[in-house]
């Protein structure tokens, strides 16, 4: 039996002493029409979905992805519909991506007059890596929730919560995890004479020598990432309990669980293990989607994006990361949170409404993973039998249990609001090594030095 089963028969332990997912998808190309997720299932204007409602009934919301995190809020009005509030409407703007709710963030934030608050809706959806550093920004513009929500924190993984409590108070309610999965093409695996067990509690000394088999037999990467916006430091720090900062300052030089990481990923780039894709664009359409890899590691919302290959149905499977030691690793990549913004009439309506679905309510989380592909943080989600039932894509297992089952041991690392600004610089660290000849030592000293700056430290 593979180690990774075991962790689904120690499911019911886990939530018994407990008493939880963390993603990210990427951006839509959906355009900034507004859905009203309504009683009678209508499409409204989006003229005035954008600002706070004044009906006792209605919430605005605004989020991104029509194939993903929008159709989650959908399932969670259907939810609260039918349960609590029968003339319940959440009309729902729909933008392009992410980056369009920072932008109107930032802008409100930077109106002085207080007049553009009047822009934001009751609720965003915000992601988890950022929110920290808009609201130390722009604390005016969102809502702590009150200490008396009916939501049980404890239900929901450490790590994630950490993102959205700030100042010992809780500002936002979870909705998708980043939690990461390496999933692997078990044909190409069989190819080289490995299987998925031999994947699972590995070393990453181990992984490289697979890799390069793996390589040799198929002609396929064991790894790849997007070299302009490089993810894989972090979700391997974090499977060793090890930030990219310390104490609020860069922490890369004289980091050595972080120069080992380095020197691994060169090493796999050397040996053919690691492709090191151009842009996300290349990452997904061209690396995954185009046939190109034989294991894809990354938060779980990128398995729609696998699951775009539609040739391969059947010859995937996950486990967990491999370690510096050996151990199974667990870490976070992404995710996304709702938070009520200060141009909320109706805050008592907007709590009731989080509190009930994504605080609680297991009938939403399983609308949101059946409609669309979102897998929650909540703990007592993996009980049910939407999670507990097996992938035919992903060789019948029971992926969303699983994976939900991992979040749980995800580490609390120390965040930064220039977690971004670290990725970036620590990417094309990686690139000017195997690609521009540099040493390991002068690119991080490189990318510790941009960051610094970047940060006002320097």
């Amino acid at each position: 039996m593979k180690k990774k089963v075991l962790s689904i028969l120690l499911v019911g332990a886990m939530v018994a002493s407990m008493g939880a997912i963390a993603g990210c998808s990427s951006s839509s190309d959906s355009g900034s029409d507004t859905t009203d997720t309504s009683a009678a299932e209508e499409t409204s204007d989006s003229s005035d979905s954008s600002s706070s409602s004044d009906d006792s009934h209605t919430l605005t919301i605004m989020a991104w992805d029509e194939s993903f995190n929008i159709p989650a809020l959908e399932a969670a009005a259907e939810d609260y519909r039918e349960n609590v509030d029968p003339d319940f409407v959440l009309d729902i703007s729909v933008q392009s991506g992410s980056s369009d709710i920072e932008t109107l963030l930032t802008n409100v934030g930077a109106d002085s007059s207080g007049k553009s608050l009047s822009e934001l809706p009751d609720i965003i959806l915000f992601q988890d890596h950022y929110i920290q550093q808009y609201v130390s920004d722009y604390p005016s513009l969102f809502v702590a929730l009150s200490d008396d929500i009916d939501i049980n924190w404890d239900d929901f993984s450490e790590e994630k919560i950490d993102y959205s409590t700030i100042d010992g108070s809780h500002y936002g309610v979870p909705v998708d995890a980043g939690t990461v999965v390496f999933a692997y093409r078990t044909d190409y695996l069989e190819a080289a004479g490995y299987t998925i067990d031999d994947m699972t509690g590995i070393t990453w000394d181990e992984f490289l020598d697979i890799g390069e088999a793996v390589y040799n037999a198929t002609g396929k990467y064991l790894l790849s990432i997007n070299a302009d916006g490089n993810d894989l430091f972090y979700m391997m720090l974090q499977a060793e309990g090890v930030s990219q900062f310390q104490d609020g300052e860069p922490y890369i030089t004289e980091n050595e669980t972080l120069v080992e990481i380095m020197n691994i990923l060169v090493e796999a780039y050397q040996r053919n293990v690691l492709y090191l894709a151009n842009s996300w664009e290349d990452y997904t359409n061209q690396a995954i989607q185009g046939d190109m890899l034989a294991g894809v590691m990354n938060g779980n919302w990128i398995l729609p994006t696998i699951e775009g290959l539609e040739s391969s149905a059947g010859l995937w499977d996950i486990t967990t990361m491999p370690t510096l030691t050996g151990a199974e690793g667990y870490a976070s990549n992404g995710g996304s949170s709702l938070y009520i913004t200060a141009n909320c009439s109706n805050t008592e309506l907007a709590e009731s409404f989080l509190a009930y679905t994504f605080g609680g309510s297991t009938t939403t989380y399983d609308g949101a993973l059946t409609d669309g592909g979102v897998i929650s943080t909540y703990s007592a989600a993996l009980e049910t039998e939407t999670y507990q039932a097996g992938v035919e894509f992903f060789s019948g297992e029971a992926i969303y249990a699983e994976i939900c089952s991992w979040t749980q041991n995800v580490s609390v690392v120390e965040q930064s609001n220039y977690h971004y600004t670290a990725r970036e610089y620590l990417g094309n660290a990686l690139v000017n090594i195997c690609q521009s000849g540099y040493s390991v030592e002068d690119a991080l000293e490189e990318a510790e030095s941009n960051l610094r700056f970047a940060m006002g430290l320097n």
